[in-house]
Parts: C-alpha cells; sequence; structure tokens
C-alpha cells in the first residue's frame, strides 16, 4: 500500500511564503541602506571636490622628502656668494674641499649637472638651465625685473613672474629671484644621518669606520677613536640622536606612569563597585557613574584640561592617561570580580580566614589573568597614544614630531620619528605578549 503525502495547508505555505520573501527584500535593503549612506557621506563632505582641490605635485614633493634629501646651490645676488648646503642650513655647508662633483664653481661661474643632461649655470649675467627635450630657460635681471627667455608657450611645470622664476623637473628645482638663485638636486637617503660635515668620519665606508674604530691611528688623542665615533653620532647636529632617545624615554615614561598608576588605583575602586563585594547598592552606583564619567571623556580632552591646569610637561601626559585609564581599569576589574566562581572563595572562607585573606587568596588568584592581560594591552597602546598626548603637553616624541611637521620643510625628520614610533610601538607589542605568556600561561604550563 503506497502512502501519499497530503501538500502542507494553505496558511502554512503563505507563513513560510512570507518569511522568504522578507529574508530576500532584508538581504536587498541592507546592502542599499549601506550604499545610500556612503554617497550620503560624500556629497555631505564633498569627496569629489576635495579630490579636485588636491595638489598632487605637492604630494609627490613630500612622498619623496620621506626617503631622500636635498642639495642646495645658493647664490647669493648681492655679494655673488656660491654656497652648496644640505637641506639649504646654513650649518651644514660644504666645505671646498668637500664639494659634491656634479658641482663645478670656477671663479664666476658655476656649473650644475643634475644628470641626464640637466644643466644649470650661474654666471654674471644671470642663470640659464639647459633641459633636454625642451630647450633653455635662460634668466637676467633688467630694470629692477626679470627678463624670461625660454620656448614658447611655457609649460605648466615653469611658473614665471616679474620678480620670481621656479623651474621644476624631474632631475631637480631651479628658482631665481631678485635675491638668489637656488638649484635644488633630490638624492635618496638620509644625509647626515650619522655624521655631520665636520665630523672626521663623514664620507667614509663602513669598512674604513671599522678600521679606524679597531686599529686606526687616534684622531683625538685624548680619547679612543671608537667613542670619538659613538660621540659623534650621539651628537649629530643635523639628526639630534640624543635629544630623539630621551623623547622616546619620556614617551614611554608617559605611558608606563601613566597606566600602572590607574591600575594599582582602580584595582580596590573595583571591588568597591562590583556587586559581590559591596553590599550598599548606593555605593556601587556612585562608583560606576564616576567610571562612566571618567572614561567617557576622551583622553585628548583631559589631556587639555589637565594641561591647562598643570601646564606642559610629561608628568601632565601621565596623568591624562593615568585619568582615563583608571575608569576603563575600573569598569573593567569590577566586571572580572563580579565574575569569579565562589566557591573558591567559600573554600578560603571555611578555614576561617577574614576579608582581606579571602581576597587575597581566593580573588585575586583568579582575576589576576584578566587584570594582567588588559593591563599589559593598555600599556601596549597608551605608549602609541602618549606620541599623540606628548604633542600637546610639549613632550616626548609627539613634541618633536609636531615641530617638524610644521616646519613643513623637515620631512625626513617627520619619517624619521614616525619609524622610530612603529619601532616602539612593536618592542612593547612584542614585550608585552612575552610577559603575557610568562606570567599567565606560564603557571598552567607549568603544572601541565
Amino acid at each position: 500500500m503506497t502512502a501519499t503525502l497530503s501538500p502542507p495547508p494553505p496558511a502554512l505555505t503563505e507563513t513560510v511564503t512570507r518569511a522568504f520573501a522578507r529574508r530576500r527584500l532584508i538581504s536587498f535593503a541592507l546592502p542599499g541602506a549601506v550604499l545610500a549612506y556612503l554617497v550620503y557621506a560624500a556629497v555631505a563632505f564633498d569627496v569629489a571636490g576635495l579630490a579636485s582641490r588636491a595638489r598632487w605635485d605637492n604630494a609627490a614633493i613630500l612622498l619623496s622628502d620621506f626617503w631622500s634629501h636635498k642639495i642646495h646651490v645658493t647664490r647669493d645676488n648681492r655679494s655673488d656668494k656660491v654656497s652648496v648646503s644640505v637641506e639649504g642650513e646654513a650649518k651644514h655647508v660644504f666645505p671646498p674641499e668637500k664639494t659634491p662633483d656634479w658641482v663645478r664653481i670656477q671663479g664666476d661661474v658655476t656649473t650644475i649637472d643634475l644628470g641626464a643632461g640637466n644643466i644649470v649655470t650661474y654666471d654674471k649675467a644671470g642663470a640659464r638651465y639647459m633641459i633636454p627635450g625642451y630647450g633653455t630657460v635662460d634668466i637676467h635681471p633688467q630694470g629692477g625685473r626679470l627678463v624670461l627667455t625660454a620656448p614658447q608657450p611655457l609649460p605648466d611645470w615653469i611658473n614665471a613672474a616679474d620678480n620670481k622664476v621656479t623651474v621644476t623637473t624631474p632631475a631637480g628645482r631651479f628658482t631665481y629671484s631678485r635675491s638668489k638663485v637656488e638649484t635644488f638636486k633630490y638624492q635618496p637617503g638620509w644625509e647626515l644621518f650619522f655624521f655631520t660635515l665636520d665630523s672626521p668620519f663623514w664620507g667614509k665606508g663602513p669598512l674604513e669606520l671599522l678600521r679606524l674604530a679597531t686599529t686606526g691611528d687616534r684622531i683625538d688623542p685624548d680619547r679612543s677613536n671608537l667613542a670619538h665615533l659613538l660621540s659623534d653620532f650621539w651628537t649629530n647636529k643635523m639628526w639630534h640622536h640624543r635629544d630623539v632617545a630621551w623623547a622616546l624615554f619620556e614617551t614611554l615614561l608617559m605611558a608606563f606612569l601613566g597606566t600602572m598608576a590607574a591600575a594599582l588605583l582602580a584595582l580596590p575602586l573595583g571591588f568597591l563597585a562590583a556587586s559581590n563585594f559591596m553590599p550598599l547598592r548606593a555605593v556601587r552606583f556612585a562608583f560606576r557613574r564616576v567610571f562612566d564619567f571618567i572614561r567617557g571623556v576622551d583622553g585628548l580632552i583631559w589631556t587639555i584640561i589637565l594641561s591647562r591646569a598643570f601646564g606642559p610637561g610629561p608628568m601632565t601626559g601621565a596623568l591624562a592617561i593615568f585619568l582615563t585609564d583608571t575608569g576603563s581599569f575600573g569598569k573593567m576589574f569590577s566586571e572580572a570580580l563580579e565574575n569569579i566562581d565562589e566557591k573558591q572563595v567559600e573554600g578560603i572562607r571555611s578555614t576561617g580566614a577574614n576579608s582581606l585573606q579571602r581576597a587575597r587568596f581566593g580573588v585575586i588568584p583568579q582575576v589576576m589573568p584578566v587584570i594582567l592581560s588588559q593591563v599589559l594591552y593598555f600599556l601596549e597602546s597608551n605608549t602609541r597614544s602618549a606620541t599623540v598626548i606628548g604633542a600637546i603637553v610639549g613632550g616626548g616624541i609627539g613634541l618633536l614630531l609636531t615641530q617638524a611637521i610644521v616646519t613643513q620643510k623637515d620631512w625626513e625628520d617627520v619619517a624619521y620619528y614616525m619609524v622610530l614610533i612603529v619601532l616602539l610601538v612593536m618592542l612593547m607589542d612584542t614585550l608585552s605578549g612575552w610577559l603575557r605568556r610568562r606570567l599567565i600561561r606560564g603557571s598552567a604550563a607549568g603544572k601541565s
């Protein structure tokens, strides 16, 4: 006998159909809502206008400044004096015997070979820039203004006015004004990073430096060549390695003091906010709202307030981190305390232990892995945040980074500081991970 299946009732069929239709509508509605919001955000923030106003040429120059440096060849039009310097700084002028070989100074004529056939010439009549594939740009002063002779029409990489002419090519940049003529040549690397021009170790290769530091004759009779080498690097007048190292230490100190002080204060306060340790509901409510208030205000706002109250300095930054993290730690520690296993505490109580002993031997061992994990994570995060805080309170690597950005010319310094910040964060990440494994998992691994 064959059994026949009866069709489902119409009400069930209609319910299932409506459920599938609703799910299909939601699957299309959610992406549509997200797309509509993205379109609204693009219109509200004028993304198209921002892209049209972007100066991509300036962006390219900025990026090249990150990994390269400029050699300035400058002639003062009043005194006819020619100088060759790194980044145009007066304290880093090449002496005549160390002038780069692509700059040739013969009397009143200076010839600059920018490579690939690009030749710039300074003389008493003015200056000329020979550009392969375009021609010669000739400039000379006449009647208080600059006269420009060049193939017409002028391309957009030549900016000409009565008192200033600028030519920008891939080989370099050339500027002629009433007061001076200047040519920039970009070269890869961070020039003078190890030794400045006045150091006897400048321009020497690694093998020669190694020979001087180990077996070479003493340059300074009062100290060894190795001590002399390390001193010249440490006191570098352009990169200021000693000041940068101290700034990194201040940044790390701000993060460490603020994080650890917040953890030490938040732990006892967490007991007062935990429902299984504080029976008075009003006290619990008060401490929890205090935690919400402290962590509800962003750390940068606290930084600005505290800098007005206590003045600038690294300790003000540490106070800002301490205040913000106290609220976050208080909330996390109180929640960890509320989730402990009460059986372990009862076992300690059965031995006749008092409240302090129950907390020490029954509670702390349970919450310590959570506390250590969160404290180490916040320490790692605050190392990065201390950079921004230092820029506000005037301390640490953040201050040096802000100063380098404000100058609008020391972008290689900006790249240097950014690399150091990333390396510091990576170091703290590695160290905190190692400590977590040693302190939290070590005991469990030992037992197993």
